[in-house]
């Protein structure tokens, strides 16, 4: 997914000649903390309503030039780089511009979280297995391998290193819920589950549960 996708038609744009109080009643209303000024299409950065706030609602974007910031990508980019950008520099919108710096339009946080979470299959339906292991024993082939074994496949595999301790975090989305084999297949080849989830969690709290009330009633 490109940025250019993910425009919102609903962020407005300010100008030069638009007046501080203008600018804090747009930001209300559409409940952003940022928007984008443009001097007839050309981008010139962003206003914030802090900067906002400490001035006089007479005063024109003209004269708050000073104050803005021009973070931006463009409408190739892909649309990670505008998180990325909202999360680096705390900004509730992110511009989009042409290679001539016209301003297309802005990314909303909404937006980008929710494509955010499609990215990261997080409604899709399956199972997620969280392994840690040096990074010398990390084999995608090997990983793979074993979920295959299982009558399962990845639909997603995410890696993350831990600074303190260099010991890699591998997150697995496997397509089916019931994981219980796969667990059992990672624990013989002595993997490290840090951490699941599936039908078998679900079953062993069943289990749990049970267990409990049957000592309830025994008492």
């Amino acid at each position: 997914m490109f940025a250019g996708e993910l425009i919102s038609r609903n962020i407005p744009f300010l100008h030069l000649d638009d007046n501080a109080g203008k600018a804090l009643q747009e930001m209300n209303d559409f409940h952003v903390s940022h928007l984008p000024v443009v001097d007839e299409d050309k981008y010139l950065g962003l206003v914030s309503e802090d900067d906002l706030l400490d001035t006089n609602d007479n005063r024109t974007m003209e004269s708050l030039k000073g104050s803005f910031t021009t973070p931006f990508v463009r409408q190739n980019d892909f649309f990670l780089l505008a998180v990325k950008r909202a999360k680096d520099l705390h900004i509730s919108v992110v511009p989009v511009i042409s290679e001539q710096y016209e301003l297309l339009g802005a990314i909303g946080e909404e937006d980008l979280f929710r494509q955010l979470a499609v990215f990261a299959g997080i409604e899709e339906q399956g199972g997620i297995i969280i392994l840690e292991m040096e990074k010398s024993d990390f084999s995608v082939g090997e990983i793979n391998r074993l979920i295959e074994s299982n009558d399962a496949y990845i639909t997603q595999l995410n890696s993350y290193l831990d600074t303190p301790t260099q010991l890699l975090t591998i997150t697995i989305r496997i397509n089916k819920a019931e994981i219980s084999d796969i667990l059992a297949t990672f624990q013989r080849h002595e993997y490290n589950i840090k951490y699941y989830y599936g039908e078998e969690l679900y079953q062993n709290e069943l289990q749990d549960n049970f267990v409990h009330l049957m000592n309830y009633l025994n008492i």
